[in-house]
This record gives C-alpha cells, structure tokens and sequence, in this order.
C-alpha cells in the first residue's frame, strides 16, 4: 500500500537575503533539507513546493516558520539554518516543538553575524550560565562549549553586568617542552592561547578587541597566572580544562570573588595531561556535582556544529573508545 502523499507550498518572502539563507547557495540546503526531513522540495520564485508524508511535511514547515521567525529577530546565515535544521531533526525528545528551544540570540557580532543556541543542549548550556555562578560545559570538539561562552560573555560587558573578562586555559605541552621553545614566557605561551584571541576577533572588531586587551577589561591568560588573584566583578572562562591538574582546579575554583561567573569547558576525550596525572576537571565532575550553584552541561556528537562529518567522526572515535575499554580487561587476563 502506497503511503498517502501532499503537496503544500512555503512562501519565503521577498526579502533576497533570507531566501538565500534558508535555500542555500545553487540550492545546496534545499538538497540537506531533503535528505533531513525525507521529503521533497522544489524552489519555484520565492515558493517552496514541498512534497511527502503529511506528518514530514508539516514537520519541515514548522521548522520553516520558526526558522522565519528568527530571521525577523536577527539575519541568520545559510549555514545558520543549516545547522538548526541538523539540530532540529537529531533532537531525542519527539514531543519538543522547535518553540519550546530557545535559539535566543546572545549577541550580534561586529560583522553583524547572530550568535545564538541551535541545538537543544546549547540553549540548556546558555540558560544555565544565565542561572549558575559556575557551569561545566563538557563534550567534543566543535560543541560550542567556548564560542557560546564567550559570546555571553561580551553579552556581560556590553550589559555591563560584569567589568572584566577573564579567558584562560592551561599551557600543557603537546611534543615540544616549553623551555625550548625561542622567546619569553609570555610569547612561549601565546600558541596555546591563541584559539581564545580567534573566537574575540570573530566577535570583536581588532581595533575595540585591541582596546579592551590594552586597558586589560579583557585579559587572556595562562591558567597558572591566575594564582594568588581574587577575581570579582569578572566574567571568567577556564577553556580546555580537562588538561588542568587537580591542584590547579581547586586553585581556580577558590579565586572566584563576589559578583563574578565562571564557565568551565573542557573535552574528557582530549586530556594531554602526562598519565601519572590526574585531570582537575575528572575530579570536579565528582567532588563538585551536589553543589548549588553550580551546574553541569554535557555535549554529545548531536550539539556539533561544524561541518557535519565532524559528527560521524566523534561517533566513531566514541565508539572506538567504547569498544577498546570493554577489552581492556579481557585483554590484561589475556596478557
């Protein structure tokens, strides 16, 4: 028996940018849209005539009107929609409508780019900072742990709800050791530090970004620098930590002073740290986790926004990793 087919049409507008935004450049998120939503699209003017089950095409257009509701807030680009389209369709609970997420936007950047939550995990993250003194944002690469935790930060200082931001991250040697390395300490450490400067100079301008480091509001520094400070009225985000020692997390955790939120990110699954060395953020997931006023946000390969091979690559390494661990006692009697 054939399953019933409809037909119904979706009038973008005539506004050229966000039709571009939702069809994709030579149409490339209409073909995403199709392999997503398991339905089919036909762009006709500023018409989409979409084809399918009725349960999958009303499906697409409320995502579709959601997705035009946002745009009405702050432009969005292809790739934006791209993504909330990615995140949309992987969510776990079949009952969340796409209003129930908030993909509030947190900032608009100096290239008026909207940054904003698109996956439910992200607006749970973004609510949480709002909520908590210190959150732990936890999972692989390309989650948005930082980028989102530094656009609520400058969100912070523009509100001047904060005076300060504070961005650190653990120097850990990846090969080289640090001693060898050509010029001072401070140009020793600057490689590991450089991921925070491209995420400011992606929100800020260079010229006001250059202002704010010079007049030290914003302020990126190794983590052991931050011994002995008290840290109050700041906006603080400890990057990678999954490569801080215990000792250095509880150093951290105890400069915080009045008026200030903290943001922890780090990836369990990249710890650099040498074997005999315990991961600070391992020990704070266990000692920490029964505190109010504090919260934990953990990621999965869902919440990835980058390209999206680089979900399948976190599948298969969590897989991977799964499998070697479920051998690894079999493989010590073997032994």
């Amino acid at each position: 028996m054939q399953n019933h087919i409809v037909e119904e049409i979706f009038d973008i507008g005539d506004i050229d940018e966000r039709f571009y935004a939702i069809v994709g450049r030579a149409d490339e998120n209409l073909k995403k849209f199709v392999e997503l939503f398991d339905i089919r699209i036909v762009a006709r003017g500023q018409e989409l005539h979409i084809k399918g089950e009725p349960s999958k095409v009303e499906h697409f257009l409320e995502f579709l009107n959601y997705v035009t509701k946002e745009y009405a807030k702050s432009p969005l680009s292809s790739k934006d929609v791209l993504n909330m389209a990615i995140s949309y369709t992987h969510q776990e609970d079949e009952d969340l409508e796409p209003e129930d997420i908030e993909y509030e936007t947190i900032l608009i950047t100096h290239r008026k780019k909207a940054i904003a939550p698109k996956t439910k995990n992200q607006s749970i993250y973004v609510n949480s900072i709002k909520q908590n003194d210190i959150v732990f944002g936890i999972g692989p690469a390309g989650t948005g742990k930082t980028y989102l935790a530094m656009a609520m930060a400058i969100s912070y200082l523009k509100a001047q709800k904060i005076n300060k931001i504070i961005l650190t991250r653990p120097a850990v040697e990846a090969g080289e050791k640090l001693g060898f390395l050509p010029g001072s300490i401070a140009e020793k450490v600057d490689p590991y530090l450089r991921p925070l400067y491209d995420a400011l100079f992606d929100m800020v301008d260079y010229e006001k970004s250059a202002y704010l480091l010079e007049k030290n509001i914003i302020e990126i520094a190794p983590l052991a620098f931050m011994r002995g400070r008290t840290l109050n009225d700041a906006f603080i985000i400890l990057d990678e930590a999954q490569n801080s020692t215990k000792e250095q997390m509880k150093m951290f955790l105890t400069r915080i002073g009045f008026g200030s939120k903290v943001v922890i990110t780090g990836d369990m699954t990249q710890v650099d740290l040498p074997k005999k060395e315990q991961s600070g953020l391992r020990e704070a997931i266990h000692v920490l986790k029964n505190i109010k006023g504090i919260d934990f946000v953990f990621f999965d390969e869902k919440d990835v926004v980058r390209h999206p091979i680089v979900q399948k690559i976190v599948k298969a390494y969590e897989a991977y990793e799964k499998t070697n661990e479920q051998n690894k006692p079999q493989d010590k009697q073997e032994a």
